[in-house]
């Protein structure tokens, strides 16, 4: 054998010189099989007997049982080539260690393969491997034990692994998510949404996100908050690892108190608060994307008369109606809240002017189309003013308050119309508190007037009627809305002072005009709901008659559809008015404030069409027809029909084609003052 032994080295000593003489600080072994594949250790230098504690010619068996196993999987590899090399553990004294295993294919006449094994301890190495060994265990340790569901996602947001917990709450394993991307299980209705969470994430931010619905293996949705924890290698963020908690019992718990904070009970819109919340992160948004915010402030038209007439149940159904009418029209750019009362707004993010425009006009037309509660139509306009951010400032208050000085600067030009806020509209909007004690003033220092505003017969073209409109001159504001202060006066009660004086003030003219034997015309006083519902009107006006002596008959009350709700009030005192000898008419009929069958209840002698259906009668069919079913209705009847807000020459054609009486507006002419009235249509009698 030992003969057998110096033959082969004899054969392998270029190579026996290079693997075993030329690296003593390796374990070097050389072995080879034969014609029935068995291996024999062949040679062996003093560090590889020295390790394995085995004499040279009893190396086998402890090389072949420890690590023979593992050089066995890489002698494959030197079927294709000379040289292979990988790492190897070995077990010493309940110790791991580390050594690069090389392994070189040789040619000998006795064996069929010879090869030559090189153990190269690496200390250092296996002290390294075993500390990320360690941190790893550690690392995942805290993942895996974790009582959060945690996932963990890549850049192409495919998740990569998930711990236990997601089974316990989301049913999946984390074979079952593996490959998946994580889009694929969030709610469609804040996808959008998180592939920008997604995003903010990847740039390196640890941020949170509510309100998620994530989905469950079983089939439905759950109610999720989200966290992110980016995963850094050198500087870059390779992963992402998704803490996901379901807090769909939490949130059944506490949605509504939730719901409440940021939500108007009534109707169900973001509130005041939401909005303030909101602009915040719009506003920031707008700023970095040099965009524009539009406020639309939206308030409804008179509907005080409403909470009168029906009641604050039956209002507050209708507000619900308007809401949901809005939230049709608002764009998905869009955030409706209310405002309280009746004042709706509308934030609008990237809205060019034109678009916001669009969408004012869209509302306005909207409300053109009734609304139904009990039965009964309800007719209710809308006015709107409009605010700009950055434009107009960049405080939310700020912006607010632009937007309402734009809207009183539609009501005090008519109502039912949209105007963006301009530098001077300041000068109209005013402090109320000031205001109300200026308007008590009003007739002490003589600051109220009377204007007429004729109304044309449509046959004849001839003029035998006014209607009475208060205007109001006051020394600080100067000409102050009927829109403004007629409101302001009703709910402080100045309205009883001020209607007396202008019931006086009209008798008074009305008899001066008398006496000049002038033609006889009759005027209108519009009479508020609150000085008629006190039970004294009608005494109030037979004294006036009775003290200025004038005719009654040319004296005409005008009151509103709200008047009529009070049947019994309102009958005793029509009757009594009639008895006088007074003329009566209904103002704005047609906004759906009564039932028709009143016409026929009470005295009523004219009908006065509301100027919202005369407004683009010439092209609007529907208004055509309900302006054509009032005037037949009222001749039906036996009554008078007047056309108010008449502005163009199509309009009294259609009017006069359909047997309309008489007809108001700017077409004719605006309120002028008494002296006008005389020099314009009395100077020549």
């Amino acid at each position: 054998m030992k003969n057998k032994t110096v033959e082969i080295e004899a054969q392998l000593e270029p190579a026996t010189d290079t693997y075993f003489y030329n690296h003593p600080f390796d374990m070097t072994v050389l072995i080879g099989s034969g014609i029935e594949n068995e291996w024999k250790v062949i040679l062996a230098n003093n560090k590889a007997s020295h390790f394995f504690k085995e004499e040279e010619g009893v190396l086998a068996s402890a090389f072949f049982g420890s690590i023979w196993k593992t050089i066995k999987k890489h002698l494959k590899a030197l079927k294709v080539r000379p040289y292979t090399q990988a790492f190897l553990t070995i077990k010493t004294d309940d110790k791991d260690k580390l050594f690069e295993l090389r392994l070189f294919r040789q040619e000998t006449k006795e064996f069929e393969q010879t090869i030559f094994i090189e153990l190269s301890a690496q200390d250092e190495l296996m002290s390294e491997q075993k500390v990320r060994w360690l941190y790893e265990q550690k690392y995942m340790s805290v993942i895996d034990h974790n009582l959060d569901p945690i996932i963990t996602v890549n850049r192409k947001n495919r998740i990569t692994y998930a711990n236990s917990a997601v089974h316990k709450s989301f049913g999946y394993r984390s074979k079952e998510l593996t490959g998946r991307s994580i889009v694929d299980l969030i709610g469609d209705e804040r996808v959008d949404d998180f592939r920008s969470f997604l995003s903010r994430a990847f740039s390196g931010e640890s941020i949170e996100m509510e309100g998620i619905t994530f989905f469950h293996k079983k089939g439905q949705y759950l109610s999720a908050y989200l966290k992110t924890i980016p995963v850094s290698i050198q500087g870059e963020i390779q992963e992402i690892h998704f803490i996901l908690r379901d807090t769909s019992t939490h949130f059944k718990n506490n949605e509504k108190l939730l719901f409440l904070s940021y939500h108007d009970q009534l109707t169900g819109l973001w509130n005041r608060r939401a909005l303030k919340e909101h602009f915040e992160g719009d506003a920031e948004y707008a700023y970095r994307s040099e965009e524009k915010i539009s406020f639309i402030h939206l308030d409804l038209d008179r509907f005080k008369t409403i909470n009168d007439s029906i009641g604050r149940t039956g209002a507050d159904e209708i507000l619900k109606m308007i809401a949901e009418r809005i939230k049709v029209v608002c764009p998905k750019a869009g955030k409706l809240y209310r405002n309280g009362g009746d004042e709706f707004i509308i934030l609008l993010r990237d809205h060019s002017i034109e678009k916001t425009e669009d969408l004012s006009k869209r509302i306005l037309s909207d409300f053109t189309k009734p609304f139904y509660f009990d039965h009964q139509e309800y007719f209710i306009s809308s006015s709107i003013g409009i605010s700009v951010y950055p434009d107009d400032g960049v405080i939310l208050e700020d912006l607010l308050k632009k937007a309402e000085q734009a809207v009183f600067f539609v009501k005090e030009r008519g109502r039912a119309h949209y105007r963006f806020y301009k530098e001077e509209m300041n000068t109209s909007f005013t402090d109320a508190a000031i205001m109300e004690s200026h308007l008590r003033r009003a007739i002490e220092f003589n600051e109220l007037e009377i204007h007429y505003q004729p109304q044309v017969n449509l046959k004849t073209g001839q003029i035998d009627s006014f209607e009475a409109l208060l205007r109001w001159n006051n020394r600080k504001f100067g000409f102050v809305s009927p829109s403004l202060f007629i409101p302001m006066a009703e709910e402080s009660g100045l309205i009883h002072t001020i209607g007396d004086w202008v019931l006086e003030t009209v008798c008074k003219q009305l008899k001066e005009w008398q006496d000049k034997q002038f033609r006889k015309v009759r005027i209108a006083v519009n009479i508020s709901p609150k000085q008629f519902s006190t039970g004294e009107f009608a005494n109030k006006a037979k004294d006036m008659i009775d003290k200025y002596g004038i005719h009654a008959s040319s004296f005409e009350v005008e009151i509103t559809e709200t008047v009529l709700m009070n049947i019994k009030d309102t009958l005793f005192t029509l009757q009594k008015l009639k008895e006088i000898g007074v003329t009566i008419s209904i103002d704005d009929f047609g906004t759906g404030y009564s039932s028709l069958s009143y016409l026929k209840l009470y005295p009523i002698d004219i009908i006065k069409i509301d100027r919202s259906f005369i407004k683009d009668i010439e092209v609007d069919e529907k208004n055509a027809a309900i302006a054509k079913t009032i005037i037949n209705l009222a001749h039906n009847l036996g009554m008078q029909v007047i056309a108010e807000g008449v502005e163009k020459d199509l309009q009294v054609k259609i009017l006069t084609e359909a047997d309309c009486h008489k007809a108001q507006g700017f077409l004719f002419s605006k309120a002028i003052p008494a002296s006008q009235i005389v020099e314009k249509y009395f100077s020549w009698m």
